[in-house]
């Protein structure tokens, strides 16, 4: 591997215009199709054979209507005025009216007429139907129904939009990612202490993620792509694009300041901080695809589109970077006297230097290690016992699916959720569909059996049930039940389990089929499919990454101990989640308008992002100590090299990911901001607790015995060599310098 990586790089370094161009040609394509395209993404999360995806595929055929979009038009009085004051009702009527000749609405109801009007009747609730599914529903059609609102709203009656015509808010930019792009760059230029190095690694990063991220909306137009997906695509793509770069711009500046020249410096540090990149991509990528095992559509394309952003920030690290070394040359190059070129110089030896003065003038990452290294044991039991209560609050995650109720304060559904919770009731926001399909014949009366022996349940979490709908289609019907507490109430999730409890006998008594289905029985379906997928998922996820860091550092040791300390990490973030999103710690600064269960899709999505970081920072890290021990063949010695080596790279790239992550939770969207807050939180633990202090402490306590591996595995499994263990003995060799066998 390295060879061929070694190779890569000098070819990238010597034909640049070509490779430069390539880059730029390829931009230029998928940009140039996203500006005449388009793209067409999709909100709606389908659940493939859960009861609710079959009763609304059901529905689509008997009463299309009931599967469209549906707006809310939320009208309140003035404090002392009633709904029914002449002149408020002719607004609302009017607004009704006007409702009903907007942009692709099928129809209206009149909140008067479906006794719409709440018990002091101060508020009216209208529906406004649409024929279609909210990716169809154009944004100019909802705009133009906030216009009709806003003229009710300037008559005096207070109006608010809501229903499911809202969606996820989609990829946004704003001023806190620009914020986090700052202290990126901030970081860069502290690290190398150059600004045309710290601007290579945003260069390359953004040019893969344009790639990326325009690949992944042209894709929209031949497969379903989430709404959603384009925002983890970009905030992953962006952060492992800036770090793969930083690690392979580190190498060739350490080279450089050692004296190498510049195109066997370009060659050399692609052929070994090339191959971790490789390696740390290739983890990310089997994660963040490992979300296709939950079996969901949604998250699946998620999941790839993100990997796609990765493999596009894997392609760029070593092939355009080592091309724009070429057009840099030796300007790259440390000045003499500087930081980067005292650490070259810095002893190698596992005793060089002694106490005092020459001790402090060490690298910061060779006396961390020193210092975590000399009680491993303590250090080790300090770490875990710390991230351990961490992890504590972990035991009371509750997951939903968001709705309007999660939208910020401020905006229109937001306010009209809120209206019609306080008005009728939180139930109402979050009603049940039961479908009662006949085997033959008039579905009516069976429907109404139905509704009877569900009333004769007495469930004391229903309000009411309402009167059968009788489909298009003959022998359909639906009832529509209210229930007391909101969609993402866990009472809620009782009486769905409960009424599905009782469909077996009640569709036995009636000759029929029942189904409970419905948007808030369908996010029910999918907190429930995530929940019973997460073993198999993280079992999958985890199994490929741990055989991938076999074949990578061949130890058995390592493995397991990255696997461990991510168990720690991964459980320090969903803690930091819970605290914060659920009990409201911080939930001012962090701007969580409302604490309660977060996102359905978070622990999958935190765990398979997580995990491809974190292997990261192991890849980073290790593969520095490996090839030390390679070289060396002094253990110790090389704990504490790769430590001094690759703590500066691993710092600068936890603290870039911070900072990109954490740019992201100033979004309001409550979907995506515990998702970043949770990485942004596991990632510091991982890079500062985990990767630089335990696992520094662990290898020491194993000893030489971090390296073995039985000679049967051994001879099986192949030599991906990453840690350029073949160029440098060709090189030695050519030198006429000894070769120090590490295998």
């Amino acid at each position: 591997m390295s060879t061929l990586l070694h190779s890569l790089g000098r070819t990238a370094f010597r034909h640049r215009v070509g490779f430069l161009t390539g880059w730029l040609l390829l931009i230029a394509l998928t940009i140039g199709g996203l500006a005449g395209f388009g793209s067409r993404l999709d909100s709606e999360a389908t659940i493939p054979g859960s009861p609710s995806q079959k009763g609304i595929d059901l529905l689509e055929k008997s009463q299309p209507a009931a599967t469209g979009v549906t707006a809310q038009l939320v009208f309140r009085a003035p404090e002392g005025a009633t709904v029914d004051d002449p002149g408020l009702r002719a607004v609302i009527l009017r607004t009704v009216r006007e409702a009903a000749q907007a942009p692709q609405v099928e129809s209206t109801v009149d909140p008067f007429e479906a006794r719409s009007v709440s018990a002091d009747r101060r508020t009216a609730l209208a529906q406004v139907l649409y024929p279609v599914k909210r990716d169809a529903l154009e944004d100019s059609s909802v705009t133009a129904l906030e216009g009709i609102a806003g003229s009710a709203r300037a008559d005096g009656l207070r109006t608010e939009v809501g229903g499911t015509i809202y969606s996820a808010a989609g990829l946004a930019v704003g001023i806190g990612e620009v914020i986090g792009l700052g202290v990126a760059v901030l970081v860069l230029v502290l690290t190398f202490g150059s600004l045309l190095a710290a601007g290579l690694p945003l260069l390359t990063a953004l040019t893969g993620l344009a790639a990326g991220l325009a690949g992944v909306l042209l894709v929209s137009h031949l497969a379903t792509v989430s709404s959603t997906a384009p925002s983890l695509a970009l905030m992953v793509g962006l952060a492992v694009g800036i770090d793969y770069a930083l690690l392979i711009l580190s190498r060739h500046r350490t080279q450089l300041a050692g004296g190498m020249d510049a195109e066997e410096s370009a060659a050399r540090a692609t052929g070994t901080a090339g191959g971790a990149v490789v390696f740390a991509g290739l983890t990310v990528i089997i994660a963040l695809s490992g979300l296709s095992v939950v079996g969901i559509p949604f998250l699946s394309v998620m999941g790839l589109a993100a990997a796609g952003t990765v493999l596009m920030a894997v392609l760029v690290a070593i092939t355009l970077l080592p091309a724009l070394f070429g057009f840099a040359g030796s300007r790259l190059r440390p000045k003499r006297g500087s930081r980067a070129e005292r650490r070259e110089s810095a002893g190698d030896g596992e005793d060089a230097g002694g106490a005092g003065g020459r001790d402090r003038r060490r690298p910061a990452g060779e006396r961390w290690a020193r210092l975590v290294t000399r009680r491993p044991l303590v250090t080790v039991l300090a770490v875990v016992i710390g991230l351990g209560a961490m992890a504590v609050p972990t035991s009371q995650l509750a997951l939903a699916m968001p709705d309007n109720g999660t939208a910020p304060p401020g905006s229109t559904q937001r306010q009209a959720y809120d209206l019609i919770s306080d008005a009728f009731g939180p139930g109402r926001n979050g009603r049940l569909l039961v479908l009662v399909r006949s085997a033959d014949g008039d579905p009516a009366p069976a429907a109404a059996e139905v509704a009877a022996g569900l009333a004769r349940l007495d469930l004391p979490e229903v309000v009411s049930i309402g009167a059968p709908q009788v489909g298009e289609d003959g022998r359909t019907a639906i009832l529509a039940v209210v229930p007391k507490a909101g969609p993402r109430d866990e009472r809620t999730e009782g009486l769905v389990r409960d009424i599905r409890a009782e469909s077996p006998r009640l569709a036995a008594e009636t000759d029929s089929e029942i189904l409970v289905t419905g948007s808030t029985a369908a996010a029910i379906d999918v907190s429930d499919r995530l929940r019973a997928s997460l073993v198999p998922f993280a079992s999958v996820v985890v199994g490929l990454a741990l055989v991938l860091l076999l074949l990578v550092f061949r130890s058995i040791v390592v493995p397991l101990k990255a696997a461990f300390g991510f168990l720690l990490s991964v459980g320090a973030a969903f803690g930091a989640v819970v605290a914060v999103f659920q009990w409201g710690w911080l939930a001012g600064p962090v701007g969580v308008p409302t604490p309660g269960p977060v996102f359905s899709f978070l622990p999958v999505i935190l765990i398979a992002v997580l995990f491809g970081l974190a292997m990261d920072y192991e890849v980073f890290l290790v593969s520095r100590m490996r090839e030390e021990f390679v070289h060396t063949g002094r253990h110790h010695a090389s704990v504490i090299a790769g430590s001094r080596h690759a703590s500066r790279v691993v710092t600068a790239a936890a603290l870039i990911m911070f900072a990109v992550f954490a740019s992201f939770v100033t979004a309001d969207d409550l979907t995506l901001k515990p998702i970043a807050f949770g990485l942004a939180v596991g990632i510091m633990a991982d890079a500062f607790l985990v990767r630089m202090t335990l696992v520094p402490a662990v290898l020491t306590l194993v000893g030489r015995g971090t390296w073995w591996l039985p000679r049967w595995l051994d001879r099986l499994l192949p030599d991906l060599d990453i840690e350029g263990a073949e160029p440098t003995r060709a090189d030695r060799q050519e030198d006429g310098a000894p070769v120090t066998a590490g295998r």
